[in-house]
C-alpha cells in the first residue's frame, strides 16, 4: 500500500500535472500535499488575483458606463467583502478541479509533510505528529514557493502583509504602500488603486516592471499615473515603523529620503523557494542561491530524485512548471522527449492595461550583438481597439536582420495575454516577418496588430 512508482511532494501546477501524466502512462503515483489541493496557483496565487482583477474590471466598466451610452444610475461602488468572497469562490471551484481529476487518475493524496529520506523514500508527518513512510522508484519535488521577505520588512499578516494576506484583507484599506512591481506588485497595485486605495508602488529599479520592454514599462506607468497612483522608481523603502495605528514608510529616493503614512505595507519583493526541512541536506541534494541543482530532465544530484517548478532554477510560472512535469515524467517513463526551451517563455502581467511578452527585447538583442528590425503597431489605429474603448497600448515585434525571423514580440493593450501565445508558437516554428505578415487575421481584432507590426517592420504597414 506504500509502495509507489512515483511519489510526488506538492500539488501545484507542476505536481498535480506530474501526477496525471505519470497516470496516463500507467504508474503508480500518489502526490503529498501539507496544504489546499492545487497549491499556492489556485488557491492564494494565479486564479484568485485574476478573479480579484476581473472585479476590478467590471468596476471599471461600470464608472464609465456612460462612454458605452448606457445609463448606469448611482455611482458604482466596490463591495468589498463580496470581491473576496467572489476570488475565494473561483479559487475553491478550480481546487476542487484538481480533486476530480485525482479521483479521475486514481492518484491517492495523502496529506502532510513530506521529507526525504534517502532515495526511494519519502516521510510524511501529518497534521497530529504522526509520522508514517512510504517508497518509490521516483521521488518529484515540487513544493513551490513562498512570499519572499526582507531583513527590514518582515511581515506580520496585518499591517506589513505578503500576496497571500493581499487576497483576503477583512476590510478594503484607504492606503496602501506597495513594494516591488513586477507581476505580482503590479496587479496588487491596480487592483487596490481601482477599489478605491490611495496606492505608492515603490520600485528599486528604474522602471516598473523591469524585466519587460523599457517603452512598455514606460506605457504601464503612464496608465498608473492616470489612474492616481503615486509611482516612485529609483527608490527603496529603508523601513517601517508599525507601533502606531498607520504604518510610518520611510522611503529612500534619489531627492533623499521620504516619510509617508499608509494603512498597509504590501511587500512584493519576489519568492523564496520552499526546499527547508525536506531533507535535502543530509541526503546530499545539491542547491545554489536557494534553488535545487538539476539537469536538463530535472533528476537532482540524488538518483531518483527529481525537482520541478519554482525550486528549481528559471522562471517561477505555472506554465513553466507544467511543462517541466510533462518533460520530467515522459524521461521516467522512458519516452523520448523535448527539453524545455527557456528561450521561448510567455510572461504575462494582468494589470490594465495588460501586459505580455515572449523572447528578446531590443536592448538585450542590442546586448547580444544581434542587429534588429523592428515592427510597431499601435493600438490606437485598431478599430476593435477603438469600438471596445481601450485604445491605450501597441504591439511590438523584434527580427533577426539577417534572417528576418522573429525574436521578440512585446505587447501591452486590451486582452494581449491572450494574443502572446500565437507569438511564442511563431517563434517555435521559426517564422519570418513576411511569414507573419502574409497570414491572416481576422477583422476587427485585437491580433490583427501582429500582422501589421510585422509588415512595419518591412516597411509595408498599410494601418501604421
Amino acid at each position: 500500500m506504500n509502495e509507489f512508482d512515483i511519489l510526488i511532494i506538492g500539488s501545484g501546477p507542476g505536481g498535480y500535472v506530474a501526477a496525471v501524466r505519470a497516470s496516463q502512462l500507467g504508474m503508480k503515483v500518489a502526490v503529498i500535499e501539507k496544504a489546499e489541493t492545487g497549491g499556492v496557483c489556485l488557491n492564494w496565487g494565479c486564479i484568485p488575483t485574476k478573479a480579484l482583477l476581473k472585479s476590478a474590471q467590471v468596476l471599471d466598466y461600470a464608472r464609465h458606463a456612460s462612454d458605452y451610452g448606457i445609463i448606469a444610475g448611482e455611482a458604482p461602488a466596490p463591495d468589498f467583502s463580496a470581491v473576496i468572497a467572489r476570488s475565494r469562490g473561483v479559487a475553491d471551484a478550480m481546487s476542487k478541479g484538481v480533486q476530480y481529476l485525482f479521483k479521475k487518475y486514481n492518484i491517492p493524496v495523502i496529506n502532510g509533510f513530506g521529507r526525504l529520506k534517502g532515495a526511494g523514500a519519502v516521510e510524511v508527518e501529518a497534521a497530529e505528529g504522526i509520522k508514517e513512510r512510504y517508497k518509490a522508484k521516483n521521488i518529484i519535488i515540487a513544493t513551490g514557493a513562498r512570499s519572499r521577505e526582507l531583513p527590514n520588512l518582515k511581515q506580520d499578516g496585518r499591517k506589513i502583509i505578503g500576496y497571500r494576506e493581499a487576497m483576503s484583507l477583512p476590510s478594503l484599506p484607504a492606503s496602501m504602500v506597495v513594494v516591488g512591481s513586477g507581476a505580482i506588485g503590479s496587479e496588487f497595485a491596480g487592483f487596490y488603486r481601482s477599489m478605491g486605495t490611495e496606492v505608492t508602488l515603490v520600485e528599486f529599479m528604474p522602471r516598473i516592471l523591469p524585466l519587460e520592454d523599457e517603452e512598455v514599462s514606460r506605457t504601464l506607468e503612464r496608465s498608473f499615473k492616470k489612474a492616481k497612483m503615486k509611482i516612485m522608481t529609483d527608490s527603496s523603502v529603508e523601513k517601517v515603523d508599525t507601533t502606531g495605528e498607520k504604518c510610518i514608510v520611510t522611503i529612500k529616493t534619489p531627492k533623499g529620503e521620504v516619510v509617508t503614512e499608509a494603512d498597509v505595507v504590501l511587500s512584493a519583493v519576489g519568492i523564496t523557494p520552499n526546499i527547508e526541512g525536506i531533507g535535502l541536506e543530509e541526503y546530499g541534494v545539491k542547491t545554489e542561491r536557494g534553488k535545487i541543482i538539476v539537469d536538463e530532465y530535472y533528476q537532482t544530484s540524488l538518483t531518483g530524485v527529481y525537482a520541478i517548478g519554482d525550486v528549481v532554477p528559471g522562471p517561477a510560472l505555472a506554465h513553466v512548471a507544467s511543462a517541466e512535469a510533462i518533460v520530467c515524467i515522459e524521461k521516467i517513463a522512458g519516452k523520448s522527449t523535448e527539453t524545455v526551451d527557456y528561450s521561448n517563455i510567455p510572461g504575462c502581467t494582468y494589470t490594465t492595461p495588460e501586459v505580455a511578452s515572449c523572447g528578446l527585447t531590443e536592448a538585450a538583442a542590442k546586448t547580444a550583438g544581434i542587429e534588429t528590425k523592428t515592427g510597431k503597431f499601435m493600438f490606437m489605429a485598431s478599430g476593435k481597439a477603438s469600438a471596445a474603448g481601450a485604445r491605450e497600448g501597441f504591439v511590438k515585434l523584434v527580427f533577426n536582420a539577417a534572417d528576418d525571423k522573429l525574436i521578440g514580440g512585446h505587447l501591452i493593450g486590451m486582452n494581449v495575454t491572450e494574443m502572446i501565445s500565437s507569438l511564442v508558437v511563431a517563434r517555435k516554428m521559426g517564422a519570418t516577418a513576411h511569414d507573419l505578415m502574409l497570414s491572416i487575421h481576422p477583422h476587427p481584432t485585437m491580433s490583427e496588430g501582429i500582422m501589421e507590426a510585422a509588415a512595419a517592420a518591412l516597411g509595408e504597414a498599410i494601418h501604421a
